[in-house]
């Protein structure tokens, strides 16, 4: 008859549990295990997601999810009552100082509201924001700093500064300062909302917009719901009202806006493809079988030993169902024990490991240990799911064995075997052999927890070494570059102030171990090329729309031919730099010539290196006529009429034109891409190469943007020594960039990803060992009496210390087998993988890690079965036998 009765099958669990007080604690322990890795693993990720999202706040310049970018007034009142918006921020800003003492720093004077202020790491931690009316102001200590102003309320500090193309000096109160933090691009001058104004006034600018479409503009920083999927929504709230952000040559409806990239949930949600998020299914399934390999273990050897027991259980009418559950029960309640216990005790390991690991990361915040719900609530719920799945199996056995078959079980028995005779006769490792395949699904299962250990680990080397620092420094192509401190600023553009004093270049030749360098000249006086009416709607049309198209077109300057004149930028390069580049088409032989008419046009490239051929309109063997402008005349676009340039109304429309200049035809000799490092490190215009001579001599100008230099090994350290005092004490306007700085950070990124998958890897093979452990000992325990009757006919001690540690020789030799073969098999597809992620990684396929492992394998499968044996054999064989008649 089946038995029905809820209450005595939870009974009939409780009693059990009762009865096996040592198997209860090694349930517990393993389900603690299993809880330890899922909590501290997500401990320190999501320790590492905060640091580093805080890090990329600090590099974007706030942590708003989104910004609508230069609109109106009327565009800002209209969207900020978006329900979609949960709070906003507005900022308006003014201008940049460009000058002695900022020639290092990027600083910004601008208007920013409470909360914008917050976002933007700009709360004064003594004092207040500037109060409407006043002429106060609130900035940070490094701007303080380079005014040699002391951080005291109520000083006072005079900064001048380009507001849209006019220079001002404005004089400020201090009102409220906070700390300097380095790892923030741009500093910032906080004034009132009037005092903004009034500036805007003074130049000219009103309630409008200045001519560079940002200062004066309305910028408005948001939150929304949630920081997942923040483009789309930006997108709809401004469908809502009418604007579209895909492109200004659309209509006059266009706003830009910006994402803020520093949140990675937005990133991995917009860039989701197939491979990724088969990687992220792969990695989480891979931390659930890591767990489920410890307590499947566990929950079989539990039911193989109570095998009887539920034999018996059956043949007085419990079902299999309810068999089932009484092991679901237990394993539920052995959950509620383990489970907590392994939350704290987990959290506890990532504390202590999340310090050790920011330790080895650069440009990250190191005190960020995440406290976030998401640890607890995953790591319990990741926990229980594996109990229940790890516990399904051992249930499914214990439901469908037979009451007679339970009374007679051993370990792998089975009543279809068909016998084999062997014509060698046995041997020790056969015998070992035949035991292992006695019980498949535990070898399988051991052996699957230690190769995972050794894969894991493989593939975090191979990934790592994969890392090739040729390619990261791929576009740094010289030891040490030294120019004036705007050239490496963002978003600075280069001009003949800029210009590197033929002094310093003389130094730097002078000191020991240069062993080749040059001068690259910049273009400081205007230069126009010719370029189709197709070319030129296609280049601009990005950033305007149709109707402003025609307007351009129709006021562009054009030669005989009909061709549009529009500005170009060249290099002037000495033999060293011309070695530099990389060349698509052509040669370069030709630009050596001193004095030749020959030209490179430049490519631009992405990250992997791949020229967009489409980015110039030049080909081999074209001939490129530059317009060398000496003088311009201003015209009304209107009525022709010629303007005086220094009495030219605010509201009068006017163009300009070449009308002093010199026209010079060029051979394009090459096609050639420059290294980000050798470039202008801004997209101005078209590009175009020659080489020194020719450019001093066509141009007029002779004007160095930089010099760069290779030196030789054993005096890199002495040169860094020299640069560093020379840009910091000596000559404080220039800067320098080296390679060593980049392979540092090349170093430090590889190490990072070396240490988490070495964490994982350790966790995971202690996982394996622990397995390997319970394998070595179940398989003894559970043949206690057969492995006493092979002592009773005959075998010795020693041949069954033999025999065990063949098999353990066995799993360990399995390990590696296994672990070797997914590596081969995976390593090319995970590769693909790694390539369209990281533009430097380079795949190398290494066994070394896993061929490492292997005697430590080899050790651990001779050592566990003799420490278990010996511990068996501390009772006699009649003992033993006697122990499970």
């Amino acid at each position: 008859m089946n038995v029905a009765n809820r209450k005595c099958i939870r009974g009939l669990s409780m009693k059990s549990m009762k009865a096996a007080k040592a198997r209860n604690l090694i349930a517990i322990a393993a389900i603690a295990l299993t809880a330890v890795l899922f909590t501290s693993l997500f401990t320190v990720a999501l320790s590492i997601n905060y640091s580093v999202q805080q890090a990329n706040f600090r590099q974007v310049g706030g942590w708003s999810h989104g910004t609508f970018k230069y609109m109106t007034q009327g565009q800002f009142d209209e969207i900020k009552t978006d329900p979609l918006i949960k709070e906003y921020g507005l900022r308006r800003f003014v201008g940049m100082p460009e000058g002695t003492p900022f020639l290092k720093s990027h600083v910004e004077v601008g208007y920013s509201d409470a909360n914008q202020a917050y976002w933007m790491y700009c709360d004064p931690v003594e004092g207040k924001l500037p109060a409407e009316g006043t002429n106060e102001a609130a900035t940070d200590t490094r701007v303080l700093g380079l005014l040699g102003v002391e951080p005291v309320l109520g000083n006072e500090f005079t900064m001048t500064f380009d507001v849209d193309g006019t220079e001002v000096t404005e004089t400020f109160i201090l009102s409220g300062w906070w700390d300097y933090d380095e790892a923030i691009v741009a500093n910032h001058v906080l004034i009132p909302h009037s005092r903004a104004q009034a500036i805007y006034d003074q130049v000219g600018i009103g309630s409008g917009i200045g001519r560079d479409e940002m200062t004066g503009s309305w910028n408005m920083d948001v939150l929304l719901g949630s920081s997942l999927h923040i483009e789309q929504d930006l997108s709809k709230i401004l469908a809502g009202h009418g604007y579209q952000t895909e492109s200004r040559s659309e209509g006059a409806n266009y706003i830009a806006t910006g994402v803020n990239w520093g949140y990675s949930g937005s990133q991995l949600a917009d860039n989701m493809d197939p491979a990724t998020a088969v990687a992220i299914v792969g990695l989480l399934l891979t931390i659930i079988f890591t767990g489920y390999l410890i307590i499947y273990n566990v929950f079989q050897i539990s039911v193989s030993n109570d095998i009887r027991f539920y034999g018996l259980l059956k043949t007085i009418g419990t079902t299999g169902r309810q068999l089932r559950r009484i092991i679901r029960q237990q394993a539920l309640l052995l959950s509620l024990v383990g489970i907590p216990l392994g939350l704290l005790i987990g959290y506890g390991v990532g504390v202590r490991l999340t310090p050790v690991i920011l330790f080895r990361l650069n440009g990250v915040v190191q005190d960020a240990v995440s406290a976030s719900p998401l640890i607890f609530v995953g790591s319990a719920l990741f926990a229980w799911v594996t109990v229940l799945i790890s516990c399904r199996r051992p249930g499914k056995a214990a439901a469908k064995v037979s009451p007679v078959e339970a009374v007679r079980y051993t370990e792998g028995a089975s009543g279809r075997k068909a016998t084999r005779r062997s014509q060698s006769g046995a041997s020790l490792s056969k015998m070992a052999w035949a035991n292992l395949g006695r019980s498949r699904g535990k070898t399988a299962i051991t052996i699957a927890s230690l190769s995972l250990a050794a894969l894991l680990l493989n593939m975090t080397v191979t990934f790592t070494n994969g890392f090739d620092m040729d390619k990261y420094l791929s576009n740094v192509v010289s030891d040490f570059i030294v120019a004036d401190a705007g050239y490496f600023q963002v978003g600075a553009l280069w001009n003949a102030g800029r210009a590197l004093p033929e002094a310093v270049i003389s130094g730097l030749e002078a000191q020991p171990g240069v062993e080749a360098g040059g001068r690259i000249y910049g273009e400081t006086s205007p230069v126009e090329e010719f370029v189709t009416e197709d070319y030129y709607r296609a280049m601009y049309s990005a950033w305007n729309d149709q109707e402003t198209l025609d307007y351009m077109v129709a006021a562009a300057d054009k030669n005989d031919t009909g061709l549009l004149a529009d500005r170009a930028q060249l290099y002037g390069m000495e033999g060293y730099a011309l070695d530099k580049l990389t060349v698509l088409e052509g040669d370069l032989s030709k630009l050596h010539e001193p004095g030749g008419r020959y030209v490179a046009a430049v490519y631009s490239d992405d990250d992997y290196g791949n020229p967009r051929m489409n980015s110039h309109w030049a080909r081999l063997g074209d001939t490129v006529t530059l317009r060398y402008v000496e003088e311009y005349e201003y015209y009304d676009p209107d009525t022709g009429k010629i303007l005086d340039p220094g009495r030219i109304p605010d509201d009068q429309p006017f163009q300009s034109r070449a009308k002093a200049y010199r026209d010079m035809e060029y051979e394009v000799a090459a096609l050639a891409t420059v290294p980000h490092s050798l470039s202008y490190r801004y997209y101005g215009a078209d590009e175009f190469i020659m080489n020194d001579q020719t450019f001093i001599q066509d141009s007029g100008t002779n004007d160095v943007m930089y010099y760069a230099c290779d030196v030789d090994e054993e005096s890199t350290a002495g040169m860094e020594a020299f640069l560093s005092d020379l840009t910091n004490k000596q000559m404080p306007q220039l800067n320098y960039e080296s390679k060593a700085t980049y392979a540092a950070e090349f170093d430090s990124f590889r190490n990072m990803f070396l240490m988490l998958g070495g964490v994982l890897s350790f966790i995971i093979g202690l996982v394996g060992v622990l397995n390997f452990l319970n394998a070595i000992l179940t398989g003894i325990l559970t043949r206690r009496r057969e492995l006493a009757m092979l002592q009773s006919i005959g075998m010795t001690g020693g041949q069954l210390k033999t025999m065990l540690i063949w098999e353990g020789l066995y799993y360990a030799l399995g390990a590696v087998a296994v672990s070797l073969t997914l590596s081969f098999a995976a390593g090319p597809l995970l590769s693909k993988v790694f390539e369209s992620t990281f533009w430097f990684f380079t795949y190398r396929f290494t066994a070394l890690p896993i061929l490492s492992l292997a005697p430590i394998f080899g050790v651990l499968g001779i050592v566990a079965p003799l420490l278990v044996y010996r511990a068996v054999a501390k009772h006699s064989v009649v003992e033993r036998l006697r122990e499970t008649e």
